[in-house]
């Protein structure tokens, strides 16, 4: 069971925006806060991320070629080719739409910085823990043989970007949908296993992750502290101890997250009848899983399905 790709799963309330930005020095855009996480690739050129006034602790990055840049909680930004460069926001007139994404041109007649921009939509309101612990900045380096699969994509979307061919409209987007996997794949094969805490730690441990993988693959089996301390291979005291430090919440408070989080995503996405979602999530009948998903959301299933497929 691949947890990383099920708990970015059921956060994703849609597909990934990009816009193709291209600055000459003079350059700054002063980007607002998105509702999801954001993403910057440099292609070409170099720049500089600059923390908003809104966070005086937060350094300014310098940014070289290849370079991913991910915003945890899409906060809002500036990009310029130096830090000193005033920024301005994004006019109407400096986007012009192309295939496979738009560009947005600005700056002077120096030198040239060229990024890949967008954001994931991601369901902020209730975000899986293992995206919470990630730092607020991720900045992943790809030269000199760093983190090889995540370069080989920031390669291939330079190559589709710049000489776009038949099939890149098609291939442009699903590069961007498969970076964010990249992504933090890359981050948690930086942590040093010695020192790794939290999910980092947790997706390699030899007791919490088979309990894991466990209550994702089979969220509506009747799982007690005790079935999974057997499948860890602890006592029951032992393996409640341990799974809380490393996910944050004790078993059950995590399984009853994972259940009405996959309850979420059925009632997103598909037609299945309540009873259905009930049984898929461990419930024996549509009125426990109806009081339990309320004590949760805040609202009854049905509602909770009619606001999602409005908005």
């Amino acid at each position: 069971m691949d947890i990383l790709t099920e708990a970015l799963g059921s956060m994703r309330t849609g597909h990934p925006t990009s816009v193709r930005t291209e600055g000459r020095a003079p350059w700054g855009l002063r980007l607002p806060p998105v509702a999801g996480a954001g993403f910057h690739v440099v292609l070409h050129g170099t720049c500089w991320l600059i923390p908003l006034e809104e966070a005086p602790d937060a350094e300014p990055v310098a940014l070289s070629p290849g370079d991913v840049i991910f915003l945890r909680d899409g906060r809002g930004h500036i990009l310029a080719d130096h830090p000193s460069t005033p920024a301005e926001e994004e006019q109407p007139e400096q986007y012009r739409p192309s295939s496979p994404i738009g560009t947005v041109t600005l700056g002077g007649d120096g030198a040239r910085t060229s990024l890949l921009c967008g954001n994931y939509h991601l369901d902020q309101g209730r975000p899986h823990p293992l995206v919470r612990q990630l730092p607020e900045v991720i900045h992943l380096p790809t030269g000199q043989g760093r983190h090889p699969e995540l370069s080989a994509a920031v390669q291939l979307l330079r190559a589709e970007l710049d000489n776009p061919r038949v099939g890149s409209a098609g291939i442009v987007p699903a590069l961007i949908d498969s970076l964010l996997l990249y992504i933090l794949r890359a981050w948690l094969d930086d942590q040093p296993q010695a020192a790794a805490a939290g999910w980092a730690a947790a997706l390699g441990d030899s007791a919490v992750a088979p309990a894991l993988a466990a209550i994702h693959e089979a969220p509506s089996a009747q799982w007690t502290v005790e079935s999974l301390a057997d499948r860890a291979g602890l006592s029951r005291a032992a393996f409640a101890r341990r799974f809380t430090t490393l996910v944050g919440e004790p078993p059950m408070a995590y399984l009853t997250r994972w259940r009405m989080t996959s309850a979420a995503k059925l009632l997103r996405e598909s037609e299945a009848p309540l009873t259905t979602v009930a049984a898929h999530t461990g419930y024996g009948s549509e009125y426990a899983f109806a009081k339990a998903f309320k004590r949760e959301y805040g609202q009854a299933p049905g509602g909770y399905r009619r606001r999602s497929r409005a908005a």
